[in-house]
């Protein structure tokens, strides 16, 4: 059996994530009925990371394994035409037997659009966070420099994780504006459940202006969600790369 290693990109708004689910379509499924088409292999396609009902991905990695003849840099474009239009495989290629996307991953790295204007978006509707009332980018940059580091992530991430490890590590976490249009960029050895959207929310409590920055050192301090923001909406999240 060979390995092939994918990087695929996708609209989440037609999903409920990647993950398998009972009744719900998942682009975890439809990429299994897609090698399933291609190879008359039934094979589990394993993705870097599960992300959430709405959220999309421009290089999510993936890994199956399968007894198929195909070259594996060909993979990629016989995947695609058995595949939505809103789900595509980028790359394709042969990889080590005993890689694996989600356990073999050093960082990940995510982006958070938010469209900061009096009027609402519509062409990228499905893709950023529409807020209406001014930020203050100097204060989300400072309050977002107080995440890098190790720390404990259980006030930022999904509540019914508490008690469990929720200890990750942040390399970098910027705020970068061009017009309407603020990027929050994280990157890091891994995320909690919700965690990037925990973060994102409870960042915009001090963007505008109902927190200062330092007020993040208390939140995880605290090690409980209620002491945090709200969760931010998941169609302005991408996942952009995954390290190894």
């Amino acid at each position: 059996m060979r390995t092939i290693k994918l990087v695929i990109e996708y609209d989440g708004t037609a999903y409920c994530g990647w993950q398998v689910q009972p009744h719900c379509p998942s682009v975890q499924a439809r990429l299994e009925q897609a090698v399933a088409d291609l190879t008359g292999e039934r094979a589990r396609v394993h993705g870097a990371s599960r992300t959430d009902s709405g959220v999309h991905a421009m290089g999510q990695v993936a890994h199956f394994h399968t007894a198929s003849a195909i070259p594996g840099a060909q993979f990629a474009r016989a995947l695609n035409a058995h595949l939505p239009r809103d789900i595509s495989v980028r790359s394709s290629e042969d990889a080590a037997d005993d890689f694996h996307a989600r356990f073999h991953a050093r960082a990940k790295l995510y982006h958070y659009l938010v469209e900061n204007a009096r009027t609402r978006p519509v062409l990228d509707r499905h893709r950023v966070w529409w807020v209406s009332w001014p930020l203050d980018t100097d204060a989300l940059e400072k309050a977002a420099e107080l995440l890098v580091g190790t720390h404990d992530f259980t006030s930022l991430a999904d509540a019914g994780r508490a008690g469990e490890e929720n200890v990750r590590t942040v390399h970098c976490a910027t705020w970068s504006r061009a017009g309407r249009r603020l990027t929050f960029a994280i990157a890091g050895n891994g995320f909690l459940h919700k965690m990037v959207r925990c973060v994102v929310g409870t960042l915009l409590e001090v963007g505008r202006g109902a927190r200062p920055p330092e007020w993040i050192a208390q939140v995880l301090a605290a090690r409980d969600r209620t002491a945090a923001g709200p969760t931010a909406p998941p169609h302005g999240l991408h996942l952009v790369r995954v390290d190894y």
